[in-house]
């Protein structure tokens, strides 16, 4: 914030992440979680998982344990716990085109060795899709059309159809759609739906089914982007070759996108594309609200009388990370709600998405991506890297079958569970509140009342947090006279619970405006909101992750493949001489070649006062602290980032305030 003249009083309110932690990882098969029963769900909802890496966990010696603690076959457990539908991704050929190499030319992975994460040719798949319908699954399979991950940010055309004009392309769609397929029916595991495509957002098999460009990029566009699910959706009718019906289905990402979604289906109802479902990607994390999801779907419903399925979900039931390799799980917490990353939360979440699905018309299932892919040497991302997912399991790191995964029974009020390890899951429709999402402070000077908020977020028995509103316990504020921290209690309407503040009683006042980047406000016209950005926005931005903030969910990230400079900076005009002290809380991966704290423009000549900032680890947290002598009324300052390939990090809470005498 901006001070004028002689220093004023500023209230900030700080969203503290120092929040009652969940049980640790290595306990989480001990927690006992309760799901709220879904009201009318059907017999034939689908109750789905992506099971995908399977055969890459099993042949690098992965095991599941049962309830019981004994090892058991992983579709026996799915089968007792209420699981209806497999999901298996199908790529066309997953090798590596070309040698490739590290940043430091050293070989990684030769010209057509297996590229890892599953294998998922259509071989692969048919042991695995074999599996699946002798165990009683229904299955879904999920043309890539790409030898390795297809999603909204790359979707690679596939090796062995590079070169090829654009009808050759359509025809080689067609012919792989329908010969993949006639393999599966012809093992005896004819598919009860399919995929002709993995979200879609663009297109696909880019540059030729892509339907938006860069500056002189080449590209099929939009016409030919539905001409190519024409002719995939054509293979698919070949297939069926009279037998039962195999449903169709279009999935994009970003599931709480209506303009997104209408933009697409308009252009596909449009070329008259013979399919069943949307199917919609779906992360809690990554798309929003539940209720952004359940606004979607009817208008999906309504718009379009297709059935609506998310084919995509999940959420983490730990922060711990499993393997060196790092996830991708970020803690969902907005301003109105969010959910502990914990078993009770992972159930809560799931159980809410299958809510939102039922409750509109069309809606037809819900699937959770890859609930059982554990960090085992030899079953990551690619072959070259390790999992990125194993916190989002619905088993834990050695294989163990967790309380949250019996959300597919609990949700339709049936099979209550308990496990040899003491944990178990049950049905339950209230929920009580037991504790504060976050820890909130304000910040007065003495014999000030300070400006409280009306409203706090809480988090009850089912691990989602709440956003309430709250009447704080009447204090005398004239007082107080002296510097200290009072804690404040409430009161919330229908609940025993007793909120709290931290009010800190100080003289000392931050200068910076959104100090702890709260804003949530991206680059516009080279600023983040107070603050002006001197480099790349996609390399810096404003990053909300609950997981990786000091405080609050904000904070000012960087990451990039490739290595770059850049500066942060805010220009304070109009204060009074004397001693400043700035600081910054930093915690990344390390490995840069400069990070700088700095202070400039604070008198005559033009030298800068600067503290060197050495990341050490994620949550690894260290404050670096300057002291500026302004002669001049003024001061700027920021952070400055010279980096290499891949380094990344966070910056939170700073601080710029008159040091006292």
């Amino acid at each position: 914030m901006k001070k004028l003249g002689k220093v004023i009083v500023l209230l900030l309110a700080v969203w503290s992440a120092a929040y009652a932690k969940p049980a640790s990882e290595a306990d989480s098969v001990k927690q006992e979680i309760f799901v709220e029963p879904v009201a009318g769900l059907s017999e034939d909802f689908m109750m789905g998982v992506d099971i995908s890496s399977l055969a890459d966990i099993e042949k690098a010696g992965g095991k599941y344990y049962n309830a019981n603690g004994k090892a058991e076959d992983l579709f026996k457990i799915l089968k007792d716990n209420g699981v209806n539908w497999v999901r298996l991704r199908v790529w066309n050929n997953p090798t590596y085109a070309a040698d490739l190499y590290d940043w430091e030319g050293k070989l990684i992975a030769k010209k057509g060795q297996a590229y890892g994460g599953g294998n998922n040719s259509v071989k692969v798949d048919l042991d695995l899709a074999k599996r699946a319908k002798a165990a009683g699954f229904k299955l879904m399979i999920d043309f890539h059309y790409s030898d390795t991950w297809a999603d909204p940010g790359k979707q690679n055309m596939p090796q062995d159809w590079a070169g090829m004009s654009y009808a050759e392309i359509e025809n080689a769609i067609e012919k792989f759609t329908a010969d993949s397929l006639k393999e599966f029916i012809d093992a005896g595991a004819r598919p009860d739906a399919v995929q002709i495509g993995n979200e879609l957002n663009g297109g696909f098999i880019w540059p030729v089914g892509k339907t938006w460009a860069n500056d002189g990029e080449k590209i099929g566009g939009m016409k030919e982007f539905t001409k190519l699910l024409n002719r995939a959706s054509a293979g698919v009718r070949k297939a069926e070759n009279g037998g039962d019906k195999i449903k169709i289905v279009i999935h994009l990402a970003d599931g709480g996108d209506q303009e997104l979604y209408k933009y697409v289906f308009d252009e596909v109802k449009k070329a008259k594309v013979d399919y069943d479902i949307i199917g919609l990607s779906f992360y809690t994390y990554w798309h929003g609200r539940d209720a952004d999801l359940k606004a979607n779907l009817e208008m999906l419903s309504k718009r379009y009388g297709k059935e609506l399925a998310v084919v995509e979900t999940a959420y983490g039931y730990t922060e711990e990370d499993g393997d060196s390799q790092g996830n991708n799980f970020m803690i969902f917490s907005q301003e109105n709600d969010g959910y502990r990353a914990s078993v009770q939360g992972q159930a809560t979440a799931v159980r809410d998405i299958i809510a939102a699905v039922a409750s509109v018309k069309g809606g037809c299932g819900v699937f959770y991506w890859e609930p059982a892919w554990i960090p085992v040497k030899g079953a990551g991302l690619s072959a070259t890297e390790g999992a990125t997912w194993e916190n989002q399991g619905m088993v834990d790191f050695k294989g163990r079958v967790l309380p949250s995964m019996n959300v597919w029974n609990l949700v339709r009020g049936k099979n209550p569970s308990s496990n040899t390890w003491g944990g178990s899951s049950a049905n339950k429709s209230s929920f009580e509140i037991y504790d504060m999402a976050d820890n909130v402070s304000v910040i007065t000077k003495p014999g000030t009342a300070p400006a409280l908020p009306k409203q706090v977020k809480v988090v009850r028995e089912n691990d989602r947090e709440y956003l309430l509103d709250v009447k704080w316990d009447a204090h005398d504020w004239t007082a107080e006279k002296e510097a200290r921290t009072v804690r404040i209690y409430g009161s919330i309407e229908g609940s025993a619970f007793k909120p709290w503040i931290d009010v800190e009683i100080s003289t000392k006042v931050n200068l910076l405006a959104d100090s702890s980047f709260e804003s949530g406000k991206q680059i516009k016209d080279g600023k983040i909101g107070a603050w002006k950005l001197n480099g790349s926005s996609t390399a810096c931005y404003l990053e909300n992750n609950k997981g990786n903030a000091r405080t609050g969910k904000w904070t000012y990230k960087y990451w990039l493949a490739n290595g770059f400079e850049s500066i942060l900076s805010q220009e304070i005009k109009g204060i009074e001489n004397g001693t400043y002290v700035l600081s910054v809380w930093a915690m990344g991966g390390g490995g840069e070649n400069n990070i700088r704290l700095f202070a400039a423009n604070y008198g005559s000549g033009k030298k800068q006062i600067t503290a060197k900032i050495v990341n050490t680890g994620w949550q690894d947290w260290h404050k670096y602290e300057i002291e500026i002598p302004v002669t001049n009324n003024q001061i700027t300052v920021g952070i400055y980032l010279d980096t290499n390939a891949g380094n990344w990090g966070n910056f939170d809470d700073m601080e710029l305030y008159l040091k006292q005498n």
